[in-house]
């Protein structure tokens, strides 16, 4: 099969590396890829949100299947525009996909299926948020309606910080169109959950799950990014808890998207927070999340070509998946400066070197050849990942592999995956 991998990320890398396995593929493109992707296919010099230009491609290179890895063009139509000529798609299309485009979307449909989620007020005012605010005693979370590359949240333990955080989105602008809506909800305690499933319309296969490390700084401190590392699995979820997940979440969730018109395929991220009342969704996203999906593939030992084509083709239920028993742990090496403002095409050092350690990948997330040199290109760099035998040993390993790396203003958590280690 010839293959179009959509996107430019860790996770396109992460996509690419576990694609390049399948003995089902003929060759594959990466569009618009980085240096980690060129390994494993041919890199196209398209945008990912270049949805015609995408298409044209696929077409001239027959192309079997378009695989969409970033929110973006999700939300654009990309796999509405491949299937009206006649190309299969993974993902959702553009209507499926505002359960992450629009998060008063979400709200709506986990409100008309009795899905557990934090209280909330959807706002289009300013000043009908900021009075709403002002009215409350306890912590709320303020959040961008529309796509904000995972920095639209806002987490205020006092109404005067809540009420500059809507300020900032609705009225300085600062997510642009993604900020005119907001959604205000109440705040919630406990450890965040990722859990990610293969959907196809009707079946459901979850996937191993894991846990995100939202905050910059070590003990959850500072600003929200995209995210700075994650582990698979997360040992806090219990076979009970994913069957109540499974049951409470993810099936009233593809049941509602029906009924809704809306039906769902591709991949369902729900992001959770396990409280003491049980797991409420904070988010759902409609694609691989980034950097859970690191870790995750390089436990799966499953042909994921074969998988995704399953899902498109609507026969997920014959599906079954094999995953290395060793956890993962993925360490996320960012600019300095990030989730704010960074330099770019800072010289990066010692990758052949990590490259040599057992059981590690490093999968490029923000880089670019320049010269002979790869360069920084983003905030989130590298996404280093191991294996071991329990979690501590992939920490390790992660680590071991992060020590050999260097480019100026190099910043990473050193505490990635300590929850896991210390509580169990």
């Amino acid at each position: 099969m010839r293959v179009l991998l959509v996107g430019g990320g860790g996770r396109e890398h992460a996509l690419a590396w576990k694609l390049k396995q399948s003995k089902k593929l003929e060759h594959l493109y990466i569009a618009p890829g980085n240096p980690g992707t060129a390994a494993f296919g041919t890199n196209v010099d398209i945008a990912d949100t270049d949805i015609a230009g995408l298409v044209a491609f696929a077409k001239t290179q027959k192309i079997d299947l378009a695989v969409i890895g970033p929110e973006e063009p999700l939300a654009a139509g990309a796999v509405d525009a491949f299937e009206a000529v006649g190309i299969k798609a993974f993902g959702p299309n553009k209507a499926a996909a505002q359960l992450e485009a629009d998060k008063a979307f979400a709200k709506t449909i986990m409100r008309a299926n009795s899905i557990p989620t934090a209280e909330s007020r959807t706002f289009t005012s300013f000043e009908d948020a900021k009075a709403y605010i002002a009215s409350r005693d306890e912590a709320v979370v303020v959040k961008a309606a529309g796509l904000a590359k995972g920095k639209g949240v806002f987490v205020c333990d006092e109404p005067s910080d809540a009420i500059l955080a809507a300020e900032r989105i609705m009225v300085n602008g600062i997510f642009g169109n993604a900020g005119k809506t907001i959604v205000v909800e109440d705040k919630l305690l406990g450890q965040e959950a990722s859990i990610l499933a293969f959907v196809d319309g009707h079946n459901i296969y979850v996937m191993e799950s894991a846990q995100d490390h939202k905050p910059i700084g070590d003990g959850d401190t500072g600003d929200n990014t995209g995210g700075m590392g994650a582990y698979c699995p997360a040992p806090i979820v219990t076979d009970k808890l994913m069957n109540q997940i499974v049951r409470e979440i993810l099936v009233p969730t593809v049941d509602g998207m029906n009924r809704n018109e809306t039906p769902f395929k591709g991949i369902l991220y729900a992001g959770l927070m396990l409280t003491q009342g049980g797991p409420r969704v904070l988010e759902f996203n409609v694609r691989f999340g980034d950097p859970e999906t690191q870790p995750i593939l390089m436990r799966l030992k499953s042909d994921l070509l074969e998988v995704m084509l399953a899902v498109c083709e609507g026969r997920l239920d014959k599906v079954t998946l094999q995953w290395d028993k060793r956890p993962a742990v993925c360490v996320v090496m960012a600019s300095g400066g990030y989730p704010g403002n960074y330099e770019k095409g800072k010289v990066i050092r010692g990758l052949d070197e990590a490259a040599k350690i057992k059981d590690v990948m490093v999968f490029h997330a923000g880089t670019a050849k320049k010269g002979d040199d790869i360069v920084t290109n983003g905030g989130r760099v590298l996404g280093v990942t191991g294996v071991g035998d329990t979690i501590a040993a992939a920490k390790a390993k992660a680590y071991e592999a992060v020590s050999k790396i260097s480019f100026e203003g190099a910043v990473y958590r050193r505490d990635i995956a300590d929850k896991a280690i210390k509580q169990f």
